[in-house]
């Protein structure tokens, strides 16, 4: 197989890459650059573990091929923080006890930033909408969409 050459940015850094014709943006995160944040939980796009930003959409790194990636920009959870200083989303999931095991965390915060990057005031439909892709079999979600909700609410507090 033929390896590609691409370039994109991730978390804010410039990346040139070799990748082959097959790997995923998942395999390439994790095992080309050590994004290991990023989760592997299906390799079907049906649990949400592997949710990153592209071009500031959600996406399953796992159904998307690393070559489709150039000139992308992918944000992955460790993006999320910035200066030291995490995402309100990430500070209130800490606080809400939102974290468990953690598997399905990366994906949750990631899906969470998008929503709050497109609806500054989610309801909680809004926000189940936005989480609907991501499964955690620990948290039973309560604990998630309240986390959520408060990050808004910091998030428009900030924004005044």
């Amino acid at each position: 197989m033929a390896n590609h050459r691409i370039i994109l940015t991730i978390n804010g850094e410039t990346e040139q890459v070799e990748v082959p014709s097959q790997m995923t943006l998942l395999q390439m995160l994790r095992e080309k650059l050590a994004f290991t944040g990023t989760k592997n939980g299906c390799m079907a796009g049906e649990c949400g573990a592997c949710t990153v930003l592209m071009d500031g959409e959600p996406v399953n790194s796992c159904m998307v091929l690393a070559v489709e990636c150039h000139g992308s920009t992918i944000i992955t959870v460790e993006g999320l923080a910035k200066d030291g200083v995490l995402h309100p989303v990430q500070q209130t999931i800490i606080e809400h006890g939102g974290v468990q095991c953690g598997f399905c965390t990366p994906g949750m915060l990631i899906s969470a930033r998008a929503l709050l990057d497109r609806n500054a005031d989610p309801s909680e439909e809004d926000i189940r909408e936005a989480l609907v892709g991501n499964l955690c079999r620990c948290t039973g979600y309560i604990r998630i969409i309240d986390s959520v909700r408060d990050a808004a609410e910091r998030q428009q507090v900030l924004s005044l």
